[in-house]
């Protein structure tokens, strides 16, 4: 006597085991699939720097035994390493000032192109800068916000400014500034990318 159960399972099993089987067959089949991949490595971010430097290696100024009337001058050229515009200005840096004697040194500053440290040969200005008084100059220009400037650097070559310094010691300078000394005084120059 035939079981009904089997008969029952005989025609029901299959169809599931039918479409398990063709599921496996069609996840195999897309597994199979061909594939494509591209990359794009060596990605990193550098920032870029803001570099000054001068000619000069020795001071611009060691001038000793003044008499009124003297003059002098000299030469220094400032250079950037930045390749990005960039805002130059200039100021000064003197402690212990002493006295009013530097009021007695005129200084003149011109801001052009050619000429170097020591040798102004070549030097072609471009504009003023400042003309007064050493003391004037370090007592207004102390730093950044009111140096002198702002002259751009442009980011390509030539991206460097020559500056020249002309002083006088006053014709008009008083017995009273006989051996005098100023002390030391520092010119700075400091570049930003914005004023």
């Amino acid at each position: 006597m035939a079981r009904p159960w089997l008969t029952v399972a005989a025609q029901v099993v299959p169809i599931p085991l039918g479409l398990l089987l063709s599921g496996a067959l069609v996840w195999g089949a897309t597994n199979a699939d061909w594939s494509g991949t591209t990359s794009n490595d060596g990605n990193r971010w550098t920032a870029s720097s803001l570099g000054l430097a001068n000619d000069s290696k020795v001071s611009m100024f060691r001038v000793k035994d003044m008499h009124p009337g003297d003059t002098g001058s000299n030469c220094i050229r400032i250079k950037s390493n930045a390749d990005f515009p960039t805002a130059l200005k200039l100021y000064s840096v003197a402690t212990n000032w002493p006295s009013n004697f530097q009021s007695f040194i005129n200084l003149k500053i011109d801001v052009g192109s050619g000429g170097s440290s020591g040798n102004c040969k070549g030097f072609t200005p471009h504009r003023s800068a400042f003309d007064g008084t050493l003391d004037t100059f370090v007592s207004l220009n102390t730093d950044f916000r009111t140096g002198l400037g702002p002259w751009t650097l442009p980011g390509k070559p030539p991206n460097s400014l020559t500056f020249r310094f002309a002083w006088q010691f006053s014709p008009s300078a008083p017995d009273t500034a006989q051996n005098e000394d100023t002390n030391e005084v520092t010119f700075t120059w400091e570049a930003r990318d914005h004023e």
